[in-house]
């Protein structure tokens, strides 16, 4: 089979050339459902301080031809305060791309993209879609803009002025690509582009992101970023194993606290909870 380079590292190594730019112009048009065009990249992994980070998370910062700006985020471990990380993510680019003495009309509206490779949250789907809607409390109905309003900003309603979010659960997905979104996140999980795929940009990602068209350095490059990946992985799964075995083992040397307590025996204690004679002792 031959292997297509990961999306996280194409994107760390060939997308931010404007050559390249139909790859992610292609994705992020099948997953937003409009024509999107690229205008420029304005920032890559800037805030990035560590080397763990660099495998963790990959970020990027792009401006469409409609002037919005686009952040794609691919996070590899798994990170509990995730939600909130998006919304830093979404009030920096707001902040940093409006000019000193600018009327609030000129805040540009905010997409951001999360690949995600561990489970957030609780949900049975594997695409999430977050937008802002104004809901009356008594009447039900939803808040508009008004046409003065429409006119002067551009857009038909408050959601289309506030940041929208997508969050794909890469690992959720279950292999069966049923549209061409599917067709790029079977891409995200298993690097492979079969030939029946038709979505946007993946005709490019085929010939262009494959691990046999690396140079020789590249390719050792690439390789030592999958290990690590792997070793990041390994890590946080021992860690996990690590976490759980304390807890059972707090909860047995509960039992052999009440055990003791009731005078049960020892051996039976042994057999019970699997402490040893000495743990057993000192309880």
């Amino acid at each position: 089979m031959n292997k297509h380079i990961r999306f996280d590292w194409a994107i760390k190594r060939l997308i931010r050339d404007k050559a390249n730019f139909g790859i992610l112009e292609g994705f992020l048009s099948e997953l937003i459902g409009d024509d999107i065009r690229i205008q420029a990249i304005l920032e890559s992994e800037g805030n990035q301080q560590t080397e763990g980070e660099k495998y963790n998370r990959v970020d990027l910062l792009v401006e469409n031809a409609k002037k919005e700006l686009i952040i794609i985020e691919i996070q590899n471990s798994h990170q509990l305060d995730y939600f909130l990380r998006i919304l830093f993510g979404i009030s920096k680019a707001i902040t940093e791309y409006i000019r000193e003495g600018d009327p609030y009309s000129k805040i540009k509206k905010v997409i951001s993209v999360n690949i995600i490779y561990f489970n957030l949250g609780q949900g049975a789907d594997y695409v999430y879609r977050g937008t802002t809607n104004f809901r009356g409390i008594h009447k039900n109905d939803e808040l508009q803009l008004s046409p003065s309003q429409k006119k002067m900003f551009g857009k038909e309603t408050i959601a289309d002025l506030y940041p929208e979010i997508y969050l794909i659960k890469v690992n959720q997905f279950d292999d069966l690509a049923k549209d061409s979104l599917d067709e790029w996140i079977y891409f995200f999980k298993n690097s492979e582009i079969k030939d029946s795929f038709k979505a946007r940009g993946l005709k490019e990602a085929n010939e262009k992101l494959k691990v046999a068209n690396l140079p020789d350095e590249e390719r050792k490059t690439y390789e030592r970023y999958l290990n690590n990946l792997h070793y990041q992985a390994s890590i946080a799964e021992t860690m996990k194993f690590e976490a759980e075995e304390r807890v059972r083992k707090s909860e047995r040397i509960e039992v052999a606290k009440q055990f003791k307590k009731n005078g049960v025996s020892i051996e039976i204690i042994i057999k019970s909870t699997g402490l040893s004679k000495e743990e057993i002792e000192e309880l």
